[in-house]
């Protein structure tokens, strides 16, 4: 496996803790819950996203790119990053976001103002018009004599992929030396990447650890092709001699609910129980909805009360503020 030869620019605070989550677990009556904190990556308010930027800028930096642009949703947890991390690095930011001039500049999006990304807002819910925006705005700065890096929404491309791969052997590594042995990993999967290197992660090593994902957005079968097709890049990027298997990539989308709208009450419960049993903070769009998943699947019995499952808190409590009208009804 080839991780050390991609270039990599510190800017996450590594590794994240993993923490005992014993009265959640107990409120459930089993399985052993454990947290990934990488809600505390130290960039920006964090998240997982940081540890895809340190990749992604690396590579931008490398080709001697003066501008970075990306796409998202208005409270995506990407852009934010993004911009932040570009900032750092003396770096200009473009965000492409689906949204309107009627978008609360509140959570991710007031972020983005105040690290003074331009920002594009665009009114519309096909893909396939974002990424037209995204591609006049490339040719807009070429011709301004700009070098811009792209990245795709959620940073999913195999170099932002191969952070996760890290973040898998960084979690197996504590998870050896505290001489645990975990079943399975829940966490919110939307763009594809963290699961794809997550699950790669497990197979070089044998491990036999689940990565199961829980959809915040697209069907189980867009959702599980974005993990195939990133996991297949993965694999010829690092050199790997494996191949995926579509049966290994397991992904519910059960908890999906809209992209960027109402939470469920189910995911507002979540968020709820976590921050009273726990003290720690989900969002509403990505973790409290992964939460719920995971909750659901315990009281369920897909989990037997012997068992220990990790649960990676990706972050994104800035989307916390921008939904405070629900949150603050319970």
């Amino acid at each position: 496996m080839q991780l050390g030869r991609l270039s990599r620019l510190k800017l996450a605070a590594l590794p994240t803790p993993l923490e005992e989550a014993p009265s959640l677990s107990a409120y459930l009556g089993g399985p052993r819950i454990m947290i990934k904190r990488d809600d505390i990556t130290g960039l920006a308010f964090g998240g997982s996203k940081v540890r895809k930027a340190e990749y992604l800028m690396g590579e931008a930096v490398d080709r001697g790119c003066d501008v970075v642009v990306t796409v998202g949703e208005t409270q995506s947890n990407h852009a934010r990053v993004t911009a932040a991390a570009a900032r750092r690095l003396g770096l200009d930011a473009v965000l492409v976001l689906r949204g309107d001039d009627r978008s609360e500049r509140q959570g991710n999006l007031l972020l983005d103002v105040v690290f003074g990304a331009e920002i594009r807002l665009v009114n519309t819910d096909d893909e396939f018009v974002l990424t037209g925006v995204v591609e006049d705005v490339v040719r807009e700065l070429r011709r301004g004599g700009r070098n811009p890096y792209i990245i795709p929404r959620g940073g999913a491309s195999a170099v932002g992929t191969a952070a996760f791969v890290n973040a898998g052997l960084e979690l197996l590594d504590q998870l050896n030396g505290r001489g645990i042995r975990a079943d399975a990993i829940v966490h919110a999967t939307v763009s594809g990447g963290t699961q794809a290197g997550l699950y790669a992660a497990t197979k070089v090593t044998q491990s036999g650890i689940r990565v199961i994902g829980v959809s915040a957005g697209a069907s189980r079968d867009v959702s599980t092709g974005r993990v195939l097709n990133l996991t297949q890049e993965l694999v010829e990027l690092l050199g790997l001699d494996w191949r995926p298997h579509p049966d290994d990539i397991v992904v519910t989308d059960a908890y999906a609910g809209e992209p960027a709208g109402e939470p469920a009450a189910d995911c507002l419960d979540a968020i709820r129980l976590v921050a009273r049993t726990e003290g720690i903070l989900l969002d509403p769009l990505y973790t409290g909805r992964a939460m719920a998943g995971l909750i659901d699947m315990v009281r369920r019995g897909q989990f037997a009360p012997e068992q220990t499952v990790v649960f990676w808190h990706t972050g994104g409590q800035p989307t916390l503020f921008a939904y405070a009208g629900w949150l603050a009804e319970g």
